[in-house]
């Protein structure tokens, strides 16, 4: 009898829930980006300056982690998402559409970190449960920062 491997060694049949819970994140993280996309795109007033390029610093970091989580799907042998309407389906953060408060696209933001913290915990600790040191790496280190960038904008709300 043969247990069947991924192209890493993991058993496919243990790695199912953790591809399914990555493809979760993926499809989040490309909502929260384009949230902080429109953002970027449509802040105004006094404190445009700033968060004008706290967003783009926010989105580029955004950007490179969804390519991270994509890879990882494939790594481990599955398919990530990739359009639209399976990212919407797949996502509990929700587009965020026409907001001109800058306050509340900051509180949207922390948000929808929120929402991917909850997410990434999850990915751990399924990551933890198939001994997938990869997927245990990433995700711990975007805890790690996701919760900075939390505390970060919670105190910029007060």
């Amino acid at each position: 009898m043969s247990t069947k491997l991924n192209q890493i060694g993991l058993k496919v049949k243990d790695t199912k829930a953790l591809v399914e819970q990555l493809n979760s994140l993926l499809a989040n993280y490309q909502i929260y980006y384009q949230n902080l996309r429109n953002f970027h795109w449509n802040v105004s007033g006094p404190n445009f300056f700033e968060l004008h390029a706290k967003f783009e610093e926010l989105y580029t970091t955004a950007q490179t982690g969804i390519d991270e989580v994509a890879e990882r799907i494939l790594t481990l042998g599955a398919r990530p998402y990739s359009s639209y309407s399976e990212f919407l389906d797949n996502s509990q953060i929700e587009e965020a559409k026409v907001i001109s408060d800058s306050k509340k696209m900051v509180e949207i933001t922390r948000d929808n970190l929120t929402a991917l913290i909850d997410v990434e915990r999850v990915v751990l600790e399924t990551a933890g449960e198939v001994a997938d040191e990869g997927t245990i790496t990433l995700i711990s280190d975007y805890i790690t920062a996701h919760e900075k960038t939390v505390w970060m904008l919670s105190a910029y709300l007060k």
